[in-house]
């Protein structure tokens, strides 16, 4: 079954939303590359590139509960037009940045943790946006057509970041990604006024208890969160990328290992129709991330470019199920009143491993090698993520609502 589009053509919000966001993350995923590969550059250090993780760490768990709070008592639409304002002042920041001789590594620091702040009330706001534009029955299809913009993105972004890396330097990148949010800044401005949150409480540290107690209590919750942390804190190493694409062509191939996850991730986007099928939600998170891990051990050991893609590729796939599964959890189990905090505990949960992850690689790739760092993270991944199905027992069982409902 193909991708079901039936959100996009009903709902005119969600189409500006849609479209300002396709392009914003067009452009950010060309940032992401060209970070780490200017980094790389200028440091030569993969223990360097690992710690930009380590850095952007710190405002993703501070300013993702904030922001999440934030998010379910202002305006949203307000809010993300605010991000989106934040976002393009640090792009135009890293291209001033470049222009200089010695362009300054600090600032690239700074600037990468501002980002991920800012990253922290951009999310929530969006996620509580979108749970309010569609129906709920169209939720698994909003899940799939998000999985498809983050597809199309991861792919394209990546692709186009190396190619202009190669050609004209990180400045050029980084001009593009700041008029890509010029652009959603457009996109949301023609939007609606949204409804006013559901929610009567100022935000705070006791709004942000609430949504915490909230997350704890539900076992589908924490399950979700456990299983990405853990798979994600092991396998993802996206920070030897740099170093890896040097052996195999320089920045181009580095941007093509960048876009290879997002390859698989977009054909099983495409052909997500078979996901409204499957009710055991809770396994087929375990199980995916499982297979996540064991492709990341084929990356570690691929001899060519070609051949990390394809491994690439499969975990991406993989990771893309775990992704469509855990936002139908998500979306299914949290009222719209607590979306934006919940919003930005699932943003801390998605990011804190991949961020993690990139430090624990770099690490040890600085200590031992590329090719122990890959395949470790990736054994490590597998051995873990089937510990968790053991022993979260109620995650596991976890089953859809519409399937609970339609059961005598």
């Amino acid at each position: 079954m193909l991708i079901d589009v039936t959100p996009l053509r009903r709902h005119r919000d969600f189409r500006l939303l849609f479209a300002g966001q396709l392009i914003s993350f067009l452009g950010s995923m060309i940032t992401y590359v060209a970070v780490p590969y200017q980094l790389y550059e200028l440091t030569k250090s993969n223990l360097m590139v690992g710690l930009l993780g380590s850095v952007q760490l710190i405002p993703v768990l501070v300013f993702g509960l904030i922001g999440g709070s934030v998010a379910d008592t202002m305006d949203r639409r307000k809010l993300l037009l605010i991000s989106e304002a934040i976002l393009s002042v640090g792009c135009l920041a890293l291209a001033i940045n470049s222009t200089f001789t010695s362009p300054s590594v600090t600032l690239i620091f700074v600037v990468s943790a501002l980002m991920q702040a800012a990253n922290g009330f951009h999310r929530p706001a969006m996620e509580a946006m979108t749970q309010k534009m569609v129906d709920v029955k169209e939720l698994p299809a909003v899940a799939a057509l998000n999985s498809f913009r983050h597809s199309v993105g991861a792919i394209a972004g990546p692709a186009i970041g190396g190619i202009l890396i190669a050609a004209a330097g990180a400045k050029i990148a980084y001009m593009i990604d700041f008029g890509t949010f010029v652009f959603a800044f457009i996109m949301l401005a023609l939007m609606k006024r949204m409804p006013p949150p559901e929610s009567v409480h100022s935000p705070g540290w006791s709004s942000i208890k609430e949504g915490l107690r909230f997350a704890l209590k539900r076992p589908e919750l924490i399950g979700t969160y456990v299983v990405d942390i853990v798979a994600m804190t092991f396998a993802f190493s996206t920070a030897l990328f740099p170093a890896m694409g040097e052996q195999w062509g320089g920045a181009a191939a580095a941007g093509t290992l960048f876009s290879a996850m997002s390859i698989g991730a977009l054909v099983i986007t495409l052909f997500s129709g078979w996901t409204s099928k499957v009710s055991r939600h809770g396994a087929a998170v375990v199980i995916s991330a499982a297979i996540w891990g064991l492709a990341m051990i084929g990356v570690g050991y691929a001899p060519s470019l070609a051949t990390a893609v394809l491994f690439l590729a499969i975990a991406g796939a993989a990771d893309m199920v775990s992704g469509l599964f855990r936002g139908v959890i998500w979306n299914e189990t949290i009222p719209n009143e607590m979306r934006g905090r919940m919003a930005g505990i699932e943003m801390i949960s998605y990011m804190t491993g991949p961020l993690l992850g990139n430090a624990r690689a770099g690490w040890l790739a600085t200590v031992t090698s590329t090719h122990i760092s890959i395949v470790s993270g990736g054994a490590l991944c597998f051995i873990c993520v089937v510990v968790c199905g053991f022993i979260l027992p109620s995650f596991w069982r976890y089953q859809s609502k519409a399937s609970q409902v339609a059961t005598p």
